[in-house]
């Protein structure tokens, strides 16, 4: 266990942290620092993007198999459980209604897929392979929790609805659509395709990833100074316990593929990462009574920000262990 040390002095010395940390810092001293808003949508279309396009051309070098239709059913299934599990621990902690405890879960069954990026950015730093099917995995649990989300709050009693609106949204969201076409692209064009736009999506990506991270910071930020007063110390503590929990339940299932070591830590980071793009959109449609100020703070403003520094060196460390790298 004492490459966990490391790995997280390593990471909290990293540009793509400290981007992120200098956002954060800003935010809370009230500065007047800001991303223009269509700068910050450039960059995440460029990071989806490029992180799809590379899984893709991965996928195209080493060649399909049984391992991937595994993955992904793996994925969902993790996705779809996730959420029970966080109800349960948030009814627990927590004093949140069954509507708002049914939101918040539902972003916890979902992944961020810019911890994710930040994740594969920190493997390549310390040369450890991974699945390039793995973007796919990441695209594949997006929906199932809304799912189970949406079952959680009509138990309740709640007027949660899955009509067509709501399933454009899912299916349609435009993070995904980029996330998944990109990989194809990158399957269809191969080794070929990547050389030839290899100095767009590969020299500049962690720039980009560090620009954005500094975005990620401000919005961060923002959220903890306004949400304050909604959100009780069980609410925090869960915000920091479930990612724990969401990779403790990944590694088992990792194994069970047989996973590598890389593989096995970016399964532990979708099951530990919380998202705060795909899953408040359609909660907005589907769940209108929740409060965005609970679910968006404790996702963005707690979970993503103790991921990137803390978590996502102790599911790499631990992954090691286990892959005995």
């Amino acid at each position: 266990m004492e490459a966990i040390p490391s790995i997280m002095a390593q990471n909290l010395l990293s540009p793509i942290v400290l981007s992120f940390a200098l956002g954060l810092f800003a935010s809370l001293a009230r500065s007047n620092l800001s991303v223009p808003e269509a700068a910050a949508k450039a960059l995440s279309l460029y990071l989806l993007f490029a992180i799809g396009f590379k899984g893709g051309a991965s996928v195209a070098a080493h060649g399909l198999d049984g391992s991937l239709a595994a993955s992904l059913v793996a994925g969902v299934a993790l996705s779809f459980v996730i959420p029970f599990v966080a109800f349960g621990l948030l009814r627990a902690m927590t004093r949140l209604s069954a509507v708002d405890a049914a939101a918040v879960a539902g972003h916890y069954g979902s992944i961020s897929i810019v911890t994710f990026v930040s994740a594969t950015a920190i493997l390549a730093s310390r040369a450890i392979d991974y699945e390039g099917y793995m973007v796919a995995v990441a695209a594949a649990m997006e929906a199932p929790a809304i799912i189970a989300a949406l079952w959680l709050a009509t138990r309740a009693g709640t007027g949660a609805r899955m009509d067509r609106e709501l399933w454009r949204e899912v299916l349609l969201n435009g993070s995904i659509v980029l996330l998944i076409g990109a990989f194809m692209i990158g399957a269809i064009t191969g080794e070929r395709g990547l050389k030839e736009i290899e100095s767009f999506i590969v020299s500049p990506f962690k720039g980009v990833l560090c620009l954005f991270l500094l975005d990620m910071g401000l919005v961060a930020g923002r959220g903890l100074r306004q949400a304050r007063s909604v959100l009780s110390p069980g609410a925090f503590a869960f915000a920091v316990l479930m990612p724990l929990v969401g990779a403790a339940l990944a590694m088992p299932v990792a194994a069970a593929l047989g996973l590598s070591a890389g593989g096995t830590a970016l399964l532990m980071v979708l099951s530990a990462s919380a998202s705060y793009i795909a899953v408040p959109a359609a909660m907005r449609v589907a769940l209108p009574e929740a409060n965005p100020s609970i679910y968006l703070t404790l996702s963005l403003g707690v979970t993503f920000p103790f991921n990137l520094a803390l978590g996502i060196p102790i599911y790499i460390a631990l992954a090691e262990i286990i892959g005995g790298v």
